[in-house]
């Protein structure tokens, strides 16, 4: 990891995996790459199909063709959304605690932001809306699910809820789902808020990408899924112009995601679950810190708050961990773990973390 270039720091920060992709995507892009030609490419026919059939196989959600739009980041959507559906005058709903780009797209082109914040509720960090104070003039609602950080996967009763609220408020719902293929908890599955019902596809912009499920990340590859028409055209005028399209590389590594019949990715959810276990287990024996259990992702919400130093982040990267700084998403004396890597790697960081906590 560059930040850490050149330092006795283990990067557990950055929300992607240290896994090898699968070699069906390492197929795909070397046969790409290997016609030498890199000029300008249009979308292939096989990418709607893939994801078409890659929803209807682990959501049971039926989709149109004609309701993507291709994009080369969840960020880009989120901020096309903010930017299509409210103005200058108008504010969207967000979680808080929420990672920063949800706060950043408003912050970049003047938006009011209204936040809904995050409460433990038997052991799960779940947005609570019933205490918003709302002005009228908020005109969308940002989710994230599963949500990061915390790790929850909402359940039907949860969604239809939020849904409930957005209908009484007659909001556009702007969902970002990009790591919903990675559910950690065996009794539960991720439900697209758009899935819910007629209502819920008609006012709402779903954002998933192959990228955290696959680890790659780093060649932009995500889809926007808006069924209503007259969103999508919205959407789409917004961003024309100014977000450019997948590249020849990002379609072929999508393509070749979403087509993976392989065991690549249930013998990653089988690590993470181990990974997860081992985690929580290390960080709740340590004093000062706390961790409530992850429904999905590789990311651990860590409570600092108990632990006697003034900026937990900082503490732990002097010990040689980097991790996230909580206070980006919105919680001080937080920190955030990535745990998608290698046993052995984990099992360093976390002794570093011990032996640092002991010398206080």
């Amino acid at each position: 990891m560059a930040k850490y270039a050149g330092k006795d720091v283990i990067p557990l920060w950055v929300a992607d995996t240290n896994f090898m992709s699968p070699p069906s995507i390492i197929k795909a892009l070397q046969e790409r790459v290997a016609e030498g030609i890199f000029g300008y490419g249009g979308q292939p026919k096989t990418s709607a199909n893939a994801f078409i059939n890659w929803a209807a196989k682990h959501y049971a959600w039926s989709v149109k063709e004609e309701w993507l739009v291709f994009l080369p980041g969840v960020v880009s959507g989120l901020n096309i959304a903010l930017r299509a559906f409210t103005d200058e005058t108008q504010a969207s709903i967000a979680p808080h605690l929420i990672y920063p780009p949800f706060m950043a797209a408003a912050n970049r082109v003047n938006r009011a932001q209204r936040y809904a914040s995050l409460a433990i509720s038997h052991h799960r960090w779940i947005m609570n809306l019933t205490t918003l104070q709302l002005l009228g003039n908020e005109k969308l609602l940002m989710l994230c699910n599963p949500q990061n950080p915390g790790g929850t996967v909402y359940t039907k009763d949860e969604l239809l809820a939020q849904l409930a609220f957005a209908q009484a408020h007659d909001l556009v719902v702007c969902s970002d789902e990009i790591h919903c293929d990675l559910v950690l908890a065996p009794n539960l599955k991720h439900i697209p808020f758009a899935s819910l019902n007629t209502d819920a596809a008609a006012r709402s912009i779903t954002l998933m990408a192959p990228s955290k499920t696959f680890n790659i990340a780093g060649l932009g590859a995500s889809i926007a899924i808006i069924p209503n028409a007259k969103l999508k055209k919205q959407f789409q005028k917004t961003l024309e112009g100014v977000v450019p399209e997948l590249n020849i590389l990002a379609y072929s590594a999508a393509i070749a995601a979403y087509n993976d019949q392989g065991s690549w990715l249930p013998d990653q959810i089988t690590y993470l679950r181990k990974n997860r276990d081992y985690v929580y287990q290390q960080i709740n024996n340590m004093p000062g810190l706390n961790l409530l259990p992850i429904e999905a992702s590789y990311l651990a919400w860590i409570d600092a708050s108990q632990l006697p130093v003034d900026n937990p982040q900082k503490f732990f990267e002097k010990a040689g961990v980097g991790l996230s700084d909580g206070h980006a998403f919105g919680k001080d004396k937080f920190i955030r773990l990535n745990f998608g890597c290698s046993k052995i790697l984990l099992e360093e960081a976390l002794q570093r973390m011990q032996q640092a906590i002991n010398k206080l």
